[in-house]
């Protein structure tokens, strides 16, 4: 050893060396690193649920939206046809789809017709609020009309977006941001609660939305794509008064079932999602979007599953892509890996079909459910809520 390397001086050659290895590695960019895994694991192709499926969370049809994410119109454009879609469903033992976005009035009539009642058991549809209607003086009660006017024409229950409590204003678009515990949506969730449905409820997004958008954010990619996504430094309340909000709307209303979607939309604090669950038993849970947080702590994850394995639903957010994208294209890698966290002991893999992990940059492992649970989880929670036979 040289006397420069003991009197901490680094040789010129080799610290050269170094800062042009340094500069080289600098000029790459992040969405450009794709690194390998050098893992030797157990890989498993799960290409078929072990039973049979009901996803409670797909979109297979939307409405044209303004800037503020406010739907104001009927109608309906669709995403895909049955025809198209019931190959795949075959192929991964998926018994039904269950569209979220199934609109309003005319639409959700149209919705119910092209999907429910053209392949019975096959496609379920939820119905959504009417907002077009929000400033006629009695929206109270024409929601809550509407409501059962949905049920009637096949709506199975109602899906409230997170246009409550993060777009809507009182004004539609302008003006304080209505609250989800807003009274004058009381009557809606009572008339869920009678006519029996479940509404399924989004009100927020992933807790590293409502933080800045810097090097500590472990969502940095994702948001530097999205930047509109964030809701750090507006007028947007913080995840923890959605939440507050969106419980007080499950104390006031214990007769109505509640599918907090996205994990309780906590996925990243399952204590936090177990103290609500304790606290309410009309409140159950999907997996939606939702297995990158849950395959990342898989001992707390499978203990939440068998503690609450009677009210976790399978769901994927699945969204299809077109007729124009081949059939054995569509979701076939996202079922599976949905399958593979749920069935499977496998270690490290992807929580996506992308390259680059469009959440962040880990990856999950699966929680090898046992049978009993892996029935209620796929099927039967998911019927019960519904109220279909299986």
């Amino acid at each position: 050893m040289g006397a420069g390397a003991v009197l901490g001086v680094m040789p010129e050659e080799i610290r050269g060396a170094q800062e042009s290895a340094g500069a080289s590695s600098a000029s790459l960019a992040l969405s450009d690193y794709e690194p390998r895994s050098m893992l030797h694991v157990k890989e498993t192709h799960v290409a078929r649920a072990r039973y049979p499926v009901i996803d409670i969370h797909t979109h297979l049809s939307f409405s044209a939206k303004n800037e503020h994410g406010v739907s104001l119109a009927p109608q309906r454009h669709y995403l895909a046809s049955p025809e198209y879609l019931l190959p795949v469903m075959d192929r991964h033992n998926l018994r039904a789809l269950n569209n979220l976005t199934g609109g309003f009035g005319e639409g959700l009539i149209e919705t119910v017709k092209k999907y429910d009642q053209a392949h019975p058991g096959r496609f379920y549809t939820f119905t959504e609020p009417s907002y077009n209607r929000f400033l006629e003086p009695d929206y109270p009660k024409l929601q809550a009309q509407a409501i059962a006017d949905a049920h009637s024409a096949g709506a199975k229950g109602l899906k409230i977006l997170k246009t409550l409590g993060l777009y809507l204003r009182e004004n539609i678009t302008t003006g304080k941001l209505v609250k989800i515990d807003d009274p004058r949506f009381d009557p809606m969730w009572d008339a869920c609660g009678q006519l029996g449905i479940p509404v399924a409820i989004h009100i927020s997004d992933p807790v590293a939305f409502f933080t800045p958008t810097d090097r500590f954010n472990e969502r940095y990619e994702e948001l530097h794509r999205h930047p509109d996504w964030s809701f750090y430094d507006h007028d947007f309340p913080s995840n923890a008064e959605l939440i507050e909000a969106r419980n007080h709307v499950f104390a006031r209303h214990p007769k109505t079932q509640f599918i907090a979607l996205h994990v309780g939309n906590f996925a990243e604090n399952l204590e936090n999602v177990s103290e609500n669950m304790d606290r309410f038993p009309n409140m159950s849970v999907d997996i939606a979007a939702r297995i990158g947080e849950l395959g990342r702590q898989p001992r707390a994850a499978r203990r939440f599953f068998e503690k609450y394995q009677d009210r976790i639903l399978f769901g994927t957010d699945a969204t299809p892509h077109g007729e124009e994208v081949p059939q054995q294209i569509y979701n076939d890698e996202l079922y599976e890996i949905y399958f593979r966290f749920l069935e499977t002991d496998d270690e490290y893999f992807n929580y996506a079909p992308s390259k680059i992990p469009p959440q962040g940059r880990w990856r999950i492992y699966g929680v090898h459910l046992p049978e009993d649970i892996l029935k209620q989880v796929y099927l039967t929670n998911a019927a019960r809520l519904l109220r279909v036979s299986v």
